[in-house]
C-alpha cells in the first residue's frame, strides 16, 4: 500500500473570511545555557532554538511545520503550550497572552491544548493500566468521577479504534500503533480545542501511518480541533495540512498554504526538501537538489541568511543581512533575498 493512495483527502476549506487566530506567536525565541568554555569559564554558550517566529494557527485548521531534525520545530511547539517558558516574545491563545495568565488560570487553559508526543513506546507509563493513562487528565481535571468516568474512558478508547477489553492492560501488550492510539485517547480526554502533534507516525510502519493520519482527520471534522502537525515528512505533511511552514534552524523561512507551496516553492531550502521526496509517477520527478556542507550548529549560527553557507544561489548580500519573513501575494511568505515572495 502506498501512502498517498492510503490517505483520505485533507479537510477542504470555505472561502468565507479569515476567522482571528486561535494560536498566534510573536517574536518568539527560546535560548538554553550549554555551559561555558574559556580559561575563566567566563564565554557562556547558548543553544538558539527559536528565533523571532511570529506564527498564526487558525480554528479548525491543520498547520504543518516541516524541518530537518534539530531545527527547532519540536520546540516551537512546546512554546506554544507553555510547557517551557520562552526567553522572549509573547504565545497567544484565543487572545490570551500565556505569560500574563495565573497559575490557576494555566491550569484551566491547558485543558484546551494537548501534545501527542512522537514515540508511543516511551510516551506511556509502563507501570500503568490503560484505564489509568487515559483517565488520568479527567481525574486531575476533575471532569468525571466513577461510572462516569469508566465510561468516558471507554467512549475515548472507542472513538480511537479500540474496544473496552483495553482498560485493564498495560501498553506492552500492545502493537505501536495501538499504542498510539491510546496516546491520542489520552490527548482527548479533557476535551481540548487544539493539539500538538509532534511526528505522531514517525515511529509506525507506513501502512499504520496511514490509519493513524485517516483517524487524526476524523476526529480533527468530528471534534473541530485545530492541529500542529509536526513532521519532517513531506509525503505525510503534503496530504494532512491546509498551510505549510518551513523551519531551519530556528527560524521560519517560508510559509504558504499547502499547494502554493509544492507547487511554487520559493526559498532554496524548501526546494532542496521537495526534491528528496519519492514519487512513483514518472512525470513529477525532479532532479535531486544536494545540498553541501552540514547543518549550522544553532550555538553558532552564521551571519547573515543561515541557510547561506549551503545555497547554491547565495550572494553578497545573503552572508551579512538577514532576510525578514515578508508575506506577498495569497499570503506567501520568504526570507530570501535572491527568491523574495511572490
Amino acid at each position: 500500500m502506498s501512502l498517498a493512495s492510503a490517505y483520505s483527502s485533507p479537510v477542504e476549506d470555505s472561502k468565507a473570511s479569515t476567522p482571528a487566530p486561535l494560536v498566534r506567536t510573536r517574536r518568539l525565541r527560546k535560548e538554553f545555557a550549554a555551559g561555558a568554555v574559556g580559561l575563566l569559564k567566563r564565554t557562556r554558550l547558548t543553544v538558539k532554538a527559536v528565533e523571532d517566529v511570529d506564527l498564526d494557527i487558525y480554528p479548525g485548521e491543520t498547520l504543518g511545520l516541516v524541518g530537518e531534525s534539530g531545527s527547532g520545530k519540536s520546540t516551537l511547539g512546546r512554546l506554544i503550550l507553555g510547557l517551557i517558558r520562552p526567553s522572549a516574545g509573547e504565545v497567544f491563545f484565543d487572545g490570551q497572552e500565556l505569560g500574563q495568565l495565573s497559575r490557576r488560570r494555566m491550569r484551566h487553559l491547558r485543558r484546551q491544548m494537548q501534545l501527542v508526543f512522537q514515540d508511543p513506546y516511551s510516551s506511556l507509563n509502563p507501570r500503568m493500566r490503560v484505564h489509568s493513562i487515559v483517565g488520568e487528565g479527567i481525574e486531575i481535571h476533575k471532569l468525571k468521577r466513577g461510572a462516569e468516568k469508566r465510561a468516558r474512558i471507554v467512549e475515548l478508547l472507542q472513538m480511537v479504534g479500540l474496544d473496552a477489553q483495553a482498560l485493564g492492560r498495560y501498553p506492552h501488550e500492545f502493537s505501536g500503533g495501538q499504542r498510539q492510539r491510546i496516546g491520542i485517547a489520552r490527548a482527548l480526554a479533557v476535551e481540548p480545542r487544539f493539539i500538538v502533534l509532534d511526528e505522531p507516525v514517525s515511529a509506525l510502519d507506513v501502512s499504520i501511518q496511514a490509519q493513524i493520519i485517516n483517524l487524526l482527520q476524523d476526529l480533527q471534522l468530528r471534534l473541530n480541533l485545530t492541529y500542529l502537525f509536526i513532521a519532517h515528512d513531506l509525503r505525510v505533511v503534503e496530504h494532512v495540512s491546509r498551510r505549510v511552514a518551513i523551519m531551519y534552524v530556528g527560524k521560519i523561512v517560508e510559509i504558504a498554504d499547502r499547494d502554493e507551496i509544492y507547487r511554487n516553492p520559493r526559498h532554496p531550502y524548501t526546494r532542496a526538501l521537495l526534491s528528496a521526496v519519492p514519487t512513483i509517477k514518472a512525470d513529477e520527478r525532479s532532479e535531486r537538489i544536494r545540498l553541501p556542507g552540514e547543518v549550522p550548529s544553532p550555538l553558532n549560527p552564521p551571519p547573515g541568511c543561515r541557510f547561506h553557507p549551503r545555497c547554491p544561489y547565495a550572494i553578497d548580500i545573503c552572508k551579512t543581512v538577514e532576510p525578514p519573513l515578508e508575506t506577498g501575494g495569497a499570503g506567501h511568505a520568504v526570507a530570501c533575498h535572491v527568491f523574495p515572495a511572490p
